[in-house]
């Protein structure tokens, strides 16, 4: 099998990361490292000395002998470089989100169906082995109905520029309940702030409603002093909760329900209602470790040979683009519930 030739765009914070795992002089190799920066260029050739290194992006996207580009930067940009290795019949995944605007994503979408490219995003947590022990827990039933899921994801920085914490952040999360439940949202209500840069978002909190009455409560933020991956799913049956920074245990069941829920006859009492929890086992859910980037970038070369399309491709990109416009309009509109739009 021939092996894929890699350009890589953004040497960052993330960039390094794809960098080492497509460099592995089997199914694939970095052929060509861009960023603007000049330090990052430095470490990045330092630690990839086989690799052609440069700040213009076209000279890894007019390289005919590159199969494959990965852009990793700014998500101002993720349109405009997506857009130019599509025309140059490369294969591309971009990291999370596709781009800031729903006709974008389509568009590069319908790019990459008319030249039979593969367009993935890099919505790296649906590779998570503990996401998808989640999905097979929601798929046989095993909470019964799901009431809601609080999710909370929080850093300490870094501060972006270019789009708001619920790009950056909520994204990871909604890609990962829209992938639970096979589902996009109906509609979102968000309120968000800003302190540190005007116009852009600091943190955020939403709610979105999702077919079947499920609640969705999202809260991200960069000001928190600590690192947060948290989310717990409470079901009929049973409630379960994922810490993404507990890498021992992420995962816990509670076996717990609700019921015996009725009304006393005496209404004008404290005791009105009465709802009885029964407490029952915790049952640490045991996941392999592994790390799911190494699993993307697997999948994506995977694509590239097979022609299959992505676990998370351009129309799974779209969908979080859809959810996270809605987002932003509410939260300019003071909280106002906005429609999702529908699925193209």
């Amino acid at each position: 099998m021939t092996t894929i030739r890699v350009a890589v765009i953004g040497a960052g914070q993330w960039g390094p990361n794809l960098i080492r795992n497509f460099h592995n002089k089997q199914a694939s190799e970095v052929v060509w490292i861009i960023d603007r920066d000049a330090a990052r260029l430095a470490e990045a050739q330092a630690r990839f000395p086989d690799a052609q290194i440069g700040k213009n992006p076209e000279q890894a996207l007019r390289d005919p002998s590159v199969h494959a580009v990965v852009v990793a930067t700014p998500t101002s940009t993720h349109y405009a470089l997506a857009k130019e290795a599509l025309e140059q019949r490369k294969h591309v995944l971009v990291e999370k989100p596709l781009t800031t605007d729903v006709k974008q994503g389509l568009e590069l979408l319908e790019l990459a169906r008319k030249h039979r490219l593969i367009l993935m995003v890099g919505h790296v947590f649906v590779y998570n082995p503990a996401v998808r022990r989640v999905k097979e827990y929601l798929d046989a039933g095993d909470l019964g109905k799901v009431y809601y899921v609080s999710m909370v994801r929080t850093n300490p920085g870094p501060i972006r520029l270019d789009v708001n914490v619920a790009w950056d952040l909520a994204a990871h999360d909604l890609s990962i309940v829209n992938y639970w439940f096979d589902a996009e949202p109906l509609n979102v209500s968000a309120s968000g702030e800003t302190w540190i840069n005007q116009g852009i978002e600091d943190v955020v909190f939403a709610t979105f409603k999702y077919p079947q009455d499920v609640l969705v409560n999202l809260h991200a933020s960069w000001l928190n002093p600590r690192k947060s991956r948290d989310i717990m799913v409470v079901g009929e049956k049973r409630m379960l909760t994922f810490d993404d920074m507990n890498l021992k245990e992420p995962l816990r069941i509670y076996d717990k329900e609700v019921n015996d829920v009725h009304r006393a006859a005496y209404v004008d009492s404290f005791a009105s209602f009465r709802a009885s929890v029964p407490k029952g086992n915790i049952t640490v859910s045991q996941v392999s470790l592994g790390e799911p980037l190494k699993t993307q970038c697997a999948h994506f070369l995977e694509c590239i040979v097979t022609g299959k399309q992505p676990f998370s491709g351009g129309r799974e990109g779209i969908a979080v683009v859809r959810a996270l416009g809605a987002m932003q309009r509410s939260m300019r509109a003071g909280g106002r519930e906005e429609q999702v739009e529908l699925s193209c």
